[in-house]
């Protein structure tokens, strides 16, 4: 019994296996041998053919790339060119930039001053940047914001993108350049970026623009609306009808503030490359805008603004207490303030 158990249990697990055909099994595994060879060299051929590519764009680049500039040596640090990652600057690649801010303070003209040079085809000024607080936090992120102006890629309607000669902005000292002046001087002076100071002589003048620009934020005399700049001799009456009142007693101190703060900074900035315009001489003498092209190493264009002046003629048109500003500015150094008058 205990040998027919025995029997049972080997003859139950003895496994035969079917006869198959020598032929069958090599050609079952030639295929496999085939499928994993092809696998692999289909992986080998895209690795291939990457770092072919990559090594061919990189071969051209160093085939083809920008001529040498024609400029005196001194001028090289302040000659780029970005590679912005917005766009592709496409035939004007090689084409040379140069970096360049406007250093200047509220109502001295800056307005219609970019607004000259943005009329040149190959500048962008894209506006007072800084204004917004968020953006001139730390030196860092002053430094992120400028990067990116100067990479090209800040975009504004001032925005020329590729064929751009000369990419900058407006900046007023009271937005962080002062408090960061040694930093900012010392980024000025490695990014080769060129400073354009812009003030007025006239500083009575600009307090009554101050004046009335502030009290518009608030009355919007312009059908509901505030407006700094006008486009229309309308548009400059209406807002010229608000005549300030003007602090007798501080006007001088006021005056003298504005002054000193000048003089700081362009001490501060006096290592950088500069130039020195006032709003006055410029609307005098348009070939100081020649001077600044020149300064820029643009083509020279004949330049216009859109922009109407607000406040014309004589001062004592524009202020409701004329008498007591001509009292505290008679026989002081600043008395010509009251009678010096120009045209835009």
């Amino acid at each position: 019994m205990a040998d027919d158990l025995c029997s049972f249990s080997k003859d139950s697990f003895i496994l035969k296996l079917p006869k198959k055909s020598p032929l069958v099994l090599r050609m079952v595994v030639l295929l496999f041998v085939m499928v994993c060879g092809v696998y692999i060299c289909s992986i080998c051929l895209k690795q291939i053919s990457t770092s072919s590519t990559s090594e061919f764009l990189n071969i051209g680049v160093i085939q083809k790339p920008c001529p040498e500039p024609n400029i005196e040596p001194w001028e090289i640090p302040y000659v780029h060119h970005p590679n912005p990652k917005t766009f592709s600057r496409a035939e004007c690649a090689c084409n040379p930039v140069r970096y360049f801010a406007i250093m200047s303070m509220q109502r001295s003209g800056s307005g219609w001053f970019e607004t000259l040079l943005n009329n040149h085809t190959n500048i962008s000024s894209n506006g007072e940047i800084f204004s917004v607080k968020v953006r001139r936090t730390n030196v860092s992120t002053i430094f992120e914001t400028l990067d990116k102006v100067y990479n090209l890629d800040w975009l504004s309607s001032a925005s020329k993108n590729e064929c751009t000669a000369a990419v900058g902005l407006k900046w007023m000292l009271n937005q962080g350049l002062m408090q960061h002046h040694k930093q900012i001087a010392e980024y000025f002076n490695t990014r080769g970026v060129s400073a354009i100071f812009l003030f007025r002589r006239n500083l009575l003048r600009r307090m009554i623009s101050i004046l009335a620009n502030s009290y518009d934020r608030d009355a919007k005399l312009l059908n509901g609306t505030h407006k700094s700049h006008v486009h229309s001799s309308h548009e400059a009456e209406i807002l010229a009808s608000y005549k300030p009142v003007i602090n007798a007693t501080l006007l001088i101190p006021n005056i003298r503030q504005v002054e000193e703060t000048t003089k700081k900074a362009l001490e501060y900035f006096k290592s950088t490359r500069h130039i020195i315009l006032y709003y006055e001489d410029v609307v005098k003498n348009r070939t100081k805008l020649d001077e600044v092209q020149e300064f820029l190493k643009v083509p020279k264009r004949e330049l216009r603004s859109r922009q109407v002046k607000i406040h014309k003629g004589s001062l004592s048109n524009h202020i409701q207490n004329w008498k007591d500003v001509e009292k505290a500015l008679n026989g002081t150094q600043y008395e010509s303030y009251l009678y010096g008058d120009y045209r835009r």
